[in-house]
């Protein structure tokens, strides 16, 4: 038997199917060419034996016919063909006729009733699913910071340069200015409270902790809230001084005096409706 050139340089055959084909071709007629009796011949498995065995049928070289027999079962009779008239595009036969050409060779296995060469499954072409891009978080309100009783604009300009220096004593402690018009108004209620600035800066800087600082502004505001003093002790407005009045010359007796610019006279030389009664 010739082996014909179209199949052994077949250019769309996989070397498993071409390598079958050729196996099947040298054995006699009525030879059991099943997946399993193919299998237990060769080490590929049934798996790649079945896909090359499709190949072969998809190509023309093999044609797979189920019959029943006498007896009602089912079987499939595989025939091979050396010379396949044409590509099979899954056409219910290759040969025309029921009867084998002349360039033909016959080589059959009755399966069991109801078992069929199974066919390699397509494989599923996975379609990537594209997730929207998630939605970043709304960023959490810093918390609340003291008022002042009395916000002037030099207290808030005074704790907005306080807040800016920071960075200069650690970096983690740069600010945006969003969140440096927040702090403000706390820092202006310790500098309010009578805090020195350098005392206030120690308090926010002081026992930070050692990993970075993922929203630093936030750790002030908890700071400024919780470690803010109590207000000075009341202090009573001091009374206003004595009043001194500038020295004049009396009219009447020429003696200096200190009384208001409306008195001409001394005491003693006041007329005695003048003079206020002790």
């Amino acid at each position: 038997m010739v082996i014909g050139n179209h199949l052994t340089q077949h250019p769309e055959l996989s070397l498993v199917a071409i390598g079958l084909a050729c196996h099947i071709q040298s054995l006699p007629a009525g030879t059991p060419v099943d997946i399993k009796s193919l299998a237990a011949r060769f080490k590929e498995g049934t798996k790649r034996i079945a896909n090359a065995l499709h190949e072969l049928e998809t190509h023309g070289y093999l044609r797979r016919e189920r019959i029943r027999t006498p007896t009602g079962h089912i079987i499939t009779r595989t025939t091979s063909c050396n010379q396949p008239h044409h590509r099979r595009e899954p056409a219910p036969t290759d040969c025309p006729t029921p009867q084998p050409h002349p360039a033909e060779q016959h080589t059959s296995h009755p399966l069991p009733p109801g078992e069929h060469t199974p066919r390699p499954r397509p494989a599923k072409q996975h379609t990537p699913h594209l997730r929207p891009a998630p939605r970043p978080r709304p960023r959490k309100a810093l918390p609340a910071v003291p008022q002042p009783g009395h916000p002037a604009p030099a207290l808030l300009q005074q704790a907005t340069d306080l807040l800016t220096g920071l960075r200069s004593r650690d970096p983690r402690l740069l600010l945006s200015t969003t969140d440096t018009a927040h702090l403000a108004p706390g820092v202006a209620a310790w500098l309010e409270r009578e805090v020195t600035p350098t005392a206030l800066r120690h308090a926010l800087t002081t026992d930070l902790p050692d990993e970075p600082l993922h929203r630093p502004a936030a750790l002030l505001a908890h700071r400024l809230t919780a470690q803010l003093p109590p207000s000075p002790p009341f202090r009573a407005p001091a009374a206003p001084p004595p009043v001194r009045h500038p020295l004049h010359n009396c009219d009447g007796c020429d003696r200096a005096f200190r009384a208001p610019e409306t008195e001409t006279h001394c005491r003693d030389c006041r007329p005695a409706s003048t003079v206020p009664q002790s």
